[in-house]
């Protein structure tokens, strides 16, 4: 059985995984009606293909992930491949057990916020560590710099074959009061959607508060929290403008995600079937970057009122640029807070990713603590 064979000898779970192994066995007898297991070929084709995607509702999603595996996928394979997907955030998987449930072959093909997954795996989130890509070039740099150390991490840890990185728009801050950069958000209750989100927050002296992305116009109109992270451009299709004034430019994070698919299922699939999926997974990310880059500019475009708004909703909110102070401050919060945050969680493995593959581009050493 294939459930069983994983189970046992894959690859060995950190503590943090282990103990949740027996919920987990209960998540994989839901999961498996759902989203079937290591897909095979049939007597006839066409394969049939169960893919979790993205947040649904975003760009990403609707745009470029459905899209892709229900309408070019049956195109590249010629009829061969069938694919049916549906959105992560409404898949009923929490964040943080879609890598062992890939690595049990439960959910053979994914995409996973690693955010959201870096609460059992930290080393898995170095390319997305908060305030360390200011800009999208920053983070195309970082990435061609930790990509092979991710690929193994996947491999070795969870059993998956890394098939593409994707980046949602950049997170920044939204707030209902004025401020002017970092250094005002202390004393606010903030919306945040990771725990390096939260230790970042907690530095400059704020409140962070753990809230699903449909819920922070609730959120914000309720007084649940003052501000929000969240994309400059998803938070303009959830309606911010009318509800919140100000927005910075400095990105905070992107929320990068990867796809990738458990080994066997990848394995199962005939070389012709995964050199025609790798090559459009390979397009499919190089446009979900692209998209990612623009709409960060179009969603401050939409949330000012600029002219260059031409799909989003016009609004009235203040666009804060980003100053020199807020630089020299990001630097000071990577070294003397997020990284030894970050080293603390995950040990002896990131100090030495970060300072064999990262500090001599930073110039930051990381410190056991």
């Amino acid at each position: 059985m294939v459930l069983r064979r994983h189970f046992l000898t894959g690859p060995s779970l950190r503590p943090g995984a282990a103990r949740r192994a027996a919920s987990l066995l209960f998540a994989c007898l839901a999961c498996l009606a759902l989203f079937g297991a290591v897909p095979a070929l049939a007597d006839n084709p066409p394969i049939s293909l169960k893919i979790v995607g993205g947040l649904g509702g975003v760009t990403q999603y609707t745009r470029y992930e459905m899209p892709f595996w229900t309408e070019q996928v049956p195109q590249l394979t010629r009829g061969q491949v069938r694919a049916e997907i549906a959105p992560f955030d409404r898949s009923g998987i929490r964040g943080p057990e879609m890598l062992p449930l890939m690595r049990l072959g439960v959910v053979p093909f994914g995409t996973v916020p690693l955010a959201v997954s870096a609460s059992e795996e930290p080393e898995i989130n170095a390319v997305d560590l908060p305030v360390l890509n200011p800009d999208i070039g920053t983070l195309r740099q970082t990435l061609a710099q930790l990509r092979p150390r991710l690929e193994t991490l996947l491999k070795e840890r969870f059993n998956v074959v890394l098939l593409a990185i994707y980046a949602y728009p950049s997170q920044v801050v939204f707030c209902r009061q004025p401020f002017s950069g970092l250094g005002d958000l202390g004393g606010r209750r903030i919306r945040v959607s990771s725990v390096g989100q939260s230790e970042l927050f907690e530095a400059l002296g704020a409140t962070p508060v753990v809230i699903p992305f449909a819920d922070i116009p609730a959120a914000l109109r309720g007084g649940i929290v003052e501000c929000a992270v969240t994309g400059s451009f998803s938070g303009n299709t959830l309606g911010l403008p009318g509800i919140a004034n100000y927005v910075s430019r400095q990105a905070i994070s992107w929320g990068v995600s990867v796809f990738g698919a458990n080994a066997g299922a990848w394995a199962a699939l005939p070389p012709e079937i995964r050199g025609q999926l790798q090559g459009g997974l390979s397009e499919l990310q190089q446009q979900i970057w692209r998209a990612a880059e623009q709409e960060t500019e179009e969603g401050f475009a939409c949330n000012a009122g600029r002219p260059e708004c031409l799909r989003g909703t016009r609004g009235q909110m203040v666009v804060l640029d980003d100053e020199p102070r807020d630089r020299q401050r990001r630097a000071q919060l990577l070294r003397d807070v997020i990284l030894p945050s970050w080293v603390r969680r995950c040990g002896g493995d990131c100090i030495e990713t970060w300072n064999t593959i990262m500090a001599p581009s930073r110039g930051i050493l990381a410190r056991p603590e």
